[in-house]
């Protein structure tokens, strides 16, 4: 986004984090031990000025948004429903969603109007590894044509009409594919943090259905930073990886876990070339501007910048 973009007001990491006002902190250095990830090593510093100032925000907008909900349940004359204020957390691989969604969902947890948050990521709407092989495009898992945007559809659905438990289903990172029979239950939860590359994308939902995933969003986020600082941050996560996860009993990525180190920088960034920048430069990051917020990262994965979209 240029500079001075007139659809945004811009904020210094300062000027953003005087916007906490009096919210206070309720999370210790114990708490972000079991949060932070393993490249982004998320501090109390940063979860005060800035995902503090955000939850504030977010808070604002969850009790306007059931405001809104009273007064349509008393327009048409039924009982009062809380449907979940649904979160969408959209940006690259590697810019560390995970950890910034786990952050987010924790504080928001200890606000006391809205306890239950539940956090569902999109890796389990991937179609399995034998569906995307039987059409050619398991090399482009990630992409928009990978995902069963349908069932991720029906999902939102069924989540925003406040039904009793819906189910999502789960990806092993450990074996690259669906795990058959294993879901991830969603109760009524008060928020629901919906985190995945293309989120925000505004593609067809398939199955002659004309909703989209973003239609069921009442707020989004997106991280952003330099491509060449997230082409860093995989390359190292892809380091870490080798050292451990790769090297598991089944993990289907064991062959990569004895390459000698200059192999495996090699690997990665071809990798980045061909699949996670294609896929961020054509499908990603073309979404940032449908984002209510983006946070810019610098290189040493703080946040930065704050950008709130006006219109």
């Amino acid at each position: 986004m240029p500079a001075g973009e007139p659809r945004y007001l811009s904020f210094t990491r300062s000027e953003w984090a005087a916007l906490r006002l009096n919210t206070p902190l309720t999370l210790a250095d114990a708490d972000l031990d079991t949060l932070r990830g393993a490249i982004e090593q998320v501090s109390l510093d940063e979860v005060a000025e800035v995902f503090l100032p955000l939850s504030r925000l977010l808070n604002l907008h969850v009790a306007a948004r059931r405001n809104l909900d009273r007064v349509k349940d008393t327009f048409l004359g039924r009982p009062v429903g809380r449907p979940p204020y649904v979160i969408a957390l959209a940006g690259s691989v590697a810019v560390g969603k995970s950890t910034f969604a786990r952050v987010l969902r924790a504080i928001l947890g200890r606000w006391p109007d809205h306890p239950r948050v539940d956090l569902v990521t999109t890796d389990g709407f991937l179609h399995p590894n034998r569906e995307l092989e039987s059409r050619g495009i398991l090399h482009r898992k990630g992409f928009p044509e990978s995902y069963d945007r349908a069932r991720m559809v029906q999902f939102l659905v069924d989540v925003k009409s406040g039904a009793d438990a819906v189910e999502a289903p789960v990806y092993s990172h450990l074996h690259y594919d669906i795990v058959p029979g294993e879901v991830q239950v969603v109760t009524r939860p008060d928020i629901v943090i919906f985190e995945g590359l293309n989120v925000l994308q505004a593609g067809a939902s398939g199955r002659g259905s004309h909703a989209i995933v973003s239609d069921f969003f009442d707020f989004s986020i997106y991280l952003d930073a330099d491509e060449a600082d997230i082409e860093d941050w995989y390359v190292e996560r892809f380091r870490l990886l080798q050292r451990s996860v790769f090297r598991r009993p089944g993990a289907y990525f064991k062959g990569y876990g004895d390459l000698p180190p200059d192999e495996a920088d090699r690997v990665a960034r071809r990798i980045w070339r061909e699949i996670n920048g294609l896929n961020l430069r054509d499908n990603i990051l073309p979404t940032r501007e449908r984002a209510r917020i983006v946070l810019r990262k610098g290189r040493d994965h703080a946040v930065h910048e704050v950008r709130l979209r006006q219109v």
